[in-house]
């Protein structure tokens, strides 16, 4: 509940503001319009409560922001209004569609998809299959984030690998996608341990009995135990990976990393039997 509040409120800021910056036509009226977006996502997924804000923002709209002044207010000021709203309700159809009909299943089902797809392109070296030869800029690039933070936080992948699948599938050199792959996937997993910690702290005191969601064996769905096993061997062979992919030519690593994702994408597959 309080998380829900908290990304209610942030989401009602960050409209306001933006509603401020649209009506001077401000530079940062599209950041702040994506970010009340953000926030409503994250409060989607706390809560499904928050499927009503798209309509308290058309509240806002009449009041106190004032945005329809007057009695005579004309079809295009609705209209724009109406307009800023489809991706908030956007959002909501497709967070009930998904609470609805989209389990763990689906989720593996497109990762086998793109897995194969990324797979085929590298080991076939189809450098054309591509979404194009730079990246975008904007709300797409903000989508793109977004979906890989989501997927891999909802799958349990490194997020690294859903980046390196999107900059292969925008003609980015092999070494380049896995170093900056690398990076990223430091950065997701931190957010995406403490959401499992918090989604997981109550199961501790709803299963008493499970020894592996107690401390000190866990923190919430965090195992710590899993954590002290992989976490010194990980730090250990990372930079002989590094030198291996540096060692590799262009071709060999595309056919390496091509590999891999066969083999991870064989092994959803073969789960979904």
């Amino acid at each position: 509940d309080v998380l829900s509040t908290l990304f209610w409120f942030l989401a009602t800021w960050a409209y306001v503001r933006y509603s401020e910056e649209f009506k001077v036509q401000g530079s940062k009226f599209k950041v702040f319009y994506g970010l009340s977006l953000f926030f409503f996502a994250l409060g989607l997924l706390s809560k499904p409560m928050l499927v009503t804000l798209p309509c308290a923002l058309l509240l806002l709209d009449l009041w106190p922001l004032d945005r329809l002044p007057g009695a005579a207010c004309r079809w295009p000021e609705v209209k724009q209004l109406l307009l800023e709203k489809i991706p908030f309700f956007a959002l909501v159809i497709a967070g009930s569609v998904t609470a609805r009909y989209a389990p763990e299943r689906l989720f593996k089902i497109v990762f086998v998809m793109v897995a194969y797809s990324a797979a085929a392109r590298l080991l076939l070296a189809r450098a054309n299959w591509k979404f194009g030869d730079v990246f975008p800029r904007g709300p797409l690039m903000q989508a793109y984030g977004f979906c890989v933070g989501i997927l891999s936080t909802l799958m349990g992948i490194g997020g690294g690998l859903f980046s390196n699948l999107l900059m292969t599938f925008y003609g980015r050199p092999i070494h380049q996608a896995v170093a900056t792959s690398s990076a990223l996937a430091v950065l997701i997993s931190i957010p995406g341990a403490l959401g499992y910690v918090y989604a997981g702290w109550p199961a501790a005191a709803r299963y008493p009995d499970v020894a592996a969601l107690q401390w000190p064996f866990a923190v919430g769905y965090v195992s710590l135990i899993g954590a002290v096993l992989v976490m010194p061997t990980s730090l250990l062979t990372a930079p002989l990976g590094v030198r291996a992919a540096h060692a590799m030519s262009k071709r060999t690593l595309e056919m390496a990393f091509g590999a891999y994702l066969f083999i991870v994408g064989s092994r959803f597959a073969v789960s979904l039997l």
